[in-house]
């Protein structure tokens, strides 16, 4: 089993635009997006993956919130990570990514607003995987 090295979460981007006088929030004029991006790592003697999730809502079609976090992971060289770790490791990352949208909306319209669930089957994992070999 491969010894995975998970760095803390970072939050590269929290730029809020509050709405001019607006009480509460209408949902069904808000529309979010989350996305992610993976990037390789290497070094001499480790290799890895940056995790970068993006969410960006919007309200009346114009912007509310951008925010953008990653962490990486850290492996050694010789070990091979399986498309079940890397799930897993992705699913750890959008927890912590959540967990930080979850405290940081509370200072916001958005705080009554739960964080969409982020859907791994519209990603393709075999290209991260290949990353990792």
């Amino acid at each position: 089993m491969p010894v995975i090295e998970q760095t803390a979460l970072i939050v590269t981007k929290w730029l809020y635009h509050p709405p001019v006088n607006l009480p509460e929030i209408d949902e069904t004029k808000l529309s979010g997006l989350i996305s992610l991006d993976v990037q390789k790592k290497r070094a001499l003697e480790k290799k890895g993956i940056a995790c970068r999730f993006t969410c960006n809502f919007a309200y009346a079609n114009e912007p509310l919130l951008d925010y953008v976090a990653e962490d990486s992971y850290v492996i050694d060289l010789p070990d091979v990570i399986d498309k079940n770790e890397l799930h897993s490791m992705i699913r750890n990352s959008y927890a912590k990514f959540k967990e930080k949208f979850d405290f940081r909306k509370m200072s916001t319209v958005l705080s009554n607003i739960p964080l969409q669930h982020f859907d791994e089957s519209k990603y393709d994992l075999e290209p991260v995987l290949l990353l990792l070999q």
